[in-house]
């Protein structure tokens, strides 16, 4: 039967009252906020946005880093009949103005003076605009509320008003708008109703053996599904508790405090473990990195193994025992069961990097209009497959198009995009088939490989369609690579621009022979290129003629949310990157030769 997020909100906060929802760090000690609490806050929450004016239908703006005040905030415009929507602290003023404008906000729920800032700079052009409310601190602006005021404001709204809108709401209505970041233009404002988040989070809770006893990190932007629905809405239909971290740069410490059962990263954060932990073993003594490698050996074999559900190799355990156990207890995720990583395509070479360490990192595929998950990979025989994205969610159906597009059809599919009727009938089609844009391919086990975007496809001027990501997720197995994109649309061979790792470069530097003594010096040393391009030559021969890297050039910085290469959840902007780099690019192509 079909239910809204009060109604089982509602019946955890009853059979949970007492146990621990929340774990936010104040002042160096871990707070807790018990259920029953969590649920008070919420409705009062509600009434107090509906005391500052927040009619039905309309939207809440959030605008702030993972928190209490943020779940808070969000359920409680649920409650009160409004949709939220999450916008990213990276934003710009002009980027909030057009989520809060395009979703009409009431209301807008700040972090501090520097979000504070961003609406203040727009406020006079958002008609729909009634207050905004500070989640830390105060200010004398008469348009601002601090936090501390909601329980004062709420007792202006009787509960029977809050009851009558939570009445109101059926589980098919829109209750939350997804602003999907994109890669290229304004974001479209995702429609996302009560039975799309409750059947989806209980068919995963399902699956992944989920329960009240999980403890679960919060770290990601919220205002991704894939946040949301890990750490916001599977909590309170589980009863499960969500410890919030302090900060993405102390996810490390965090972790071995938190211990987490479940944890979900995407591709740049594994990569950035991944890359601490290189750089940490190549200090060990010549005893323990031979140890390693015997182990990482055997974990690799292992993992191989364990997913034919075939025998585990010799010595396998010892090597549990003295490596892969204590690699988990150091990283904090010695109770985890499921490890997952999502939102972005990930390099072969890093998950063979964790799953040669007994850390079963598999793949989640999915997407904002199919409320987070499309597919899952378990920890288990015939549950995953290295370097695939599993097989669907139960209960839905994945095909793939006679073009290669990925199609999905269920009832995590959401309603269309608010105001965009042309591009919801781009995406859904008649058959209530949601066109994903990406492509991929289904092997003998209903296992899906996403290969490429639909969009992002290169076609070369000889006419070749080639998936860019494909390539991608190879150059990546070059260690001292970082980031690349490829480039070749409309040309006659393919190039590509590259970052490099931080971590590893002073040892590249020196395997290379090269004199120079930091990365934008590596990046000009013809020595440095030289190795580089003898690495590239060897990855050119796994690939087809029309595929081979011609030339690069090496960017001396990282490409990054903050310098508009990178959307929040660190997907390519590939017109941003030819945009800001064309120069770069132009140099690989000589007027002769392209």
């Amino acid at each position: 039967m079909k239910s809204t997020i009060m109604a089982e909100f509602e019946k955890t906060a009853n059979k949970f009252s007492d146990r621990i929802a929340l774990k936010c760090k104040v002042g160096g000690e871990w707070k807790e906020t018990t259920w029953g609490e969590y649920y008070r806050q919420v409705r009062t929450t509600a009434r107090a946005f509906m005391a500052l004016g927040l009619e039905k239908g309309k939207a809440v703006s959030i605008l702030g880093n993972n928190c209490p005040q943020w779940f808070i905030s969000d359920l409680a415009a649920v409650f009160a009949g409004a949709v939220p929507g999450g916008i990213y602290t990276t934003n710009s003023p002009e980027q909030c103005h057009y989520i809060a404008h395009h979703s009409e906000a009431n209301i807008a729920i700040v972090e501090n003076a520097e979000q504070l800032a961003k609406f203040k700079a727009i406020r006079d052009d958002l008609p729909d605009l009634k207050a905004i409310v500070l989640m830390n601190g105060s200010d004398p602006d008469p348009q601002v509320y601090s936090w501390s005021e909601l329980p004062k404001l709420s007792k202006r709204v009787p509960e029977k008003e809050l009851e009558a809108r939570i009445k109101a709401q059926k589980p098919d209505d829109c209750c939350t708008l997804i602003y999907t970041s994109g890669t290229t233009g304004n974001p479209k404002g995702v429609m996302i109703s009560h039975d799309n988040i409750v059947w989806t989070a209980s068919q995963v809770i399902s699956l992944i053996k989920a329960d009240h006893e999980d403890q679960i990190i919060s770290y990601l932007p919220l205002s991704h599904i894939a946040e949301q629905a890990v750490s916001l809405h599977a909590p309170y239909l589980m009863g499960s508790t969500v410890w919030f971290a302090e900060s993405l740069d102390k996810l490390g410490e965090n972790l071995p405090e938190v211990r987490p059962t479940v944890f979900v990263g995407v591709p740049r954060v594994w990569e950035k473990i991944q890359g601490k932990m290189v750089a940490a073993g190549a200090q060990a003594p010549p005893l323990r990195k031979k140890i390693a490698l015997w182990a990482k050996k055997k974990g690799l074999a292992g993992a191989y193994a364990f997913q034919d559900g075939n025998p585990m190799p010799f010595m396998y355990g010892l090597a549990d025992k003295i490596v892969f156990s204590k690699v988990k207890e150091r990283l904090g995720l010695d109770r985890c069961r499921v490890l997952i990583t999502t939102a972005a395509p990930i390099a072969l070479d890093t998950l063979e990097f964790f799953q040669s360490l007994g850390v079963p990192v598999t793949e989640v595929y999915g997407m904002s209009e199919c409320t987070g998950p499309g597919t899952v990979s378990l920890p288990e025989p015939h549950k995953f497959r290295i370097g695939w994205a599993g097989p669907p969610v139960p209960g839905t159906e994945i095909k793939i198009a006679e073009d290669g597009e990925v199609l999905m059809r269920g009832r995590h599919v959401f309603k269309g995009y608010f105001k965009n009727e042309a591009a919801t009938k781009e995406s859904l089609d008649a058959d209530g088939w949601l066109h994903s844009g990406d492509v991929g391919t289904i092997d003998e086990k209903g296992f899906l490989k996403i290969t490429d975007r639909k969009k992002e496809l290169i076609i070369t001027a000889g006419g070749e369609n080639i998936p860019p990501q494909v390539i991608e997720g190879k150059l990546k197995a070059i260690p001292v690579i970082n980031q690349v994109v490829v480039i070749g649309d409309r040309r006659k061979y393919l190039s590509a621009l590259f970052t490099l790792d931080p971590d590893k470069i002073d040892a590249e530097i020196k395997a290379a022979g090269s004199p120079a003594q930091s990365m934008e010096e590596a990046a000009r040393c013809p020595t440095f290129n030289a190795y580089l391009m003898g690495k590239i030559e060897e990855i050119n021969k796994s690939l087809a003629r029309v595929q081979t890297i011609k030339k690069f050039v090496i960017i001396p910085e990282e490409f990054s949310v903050e310098g508009g290469e990178l959307t929040p959840t660190m997907k390519m902007k590939r017109r941003i990157v030819n945009d800001k780099y064309a120069e770069q690019i132009e140099s690989m192509y000589p007027a002769s030769f392209n």
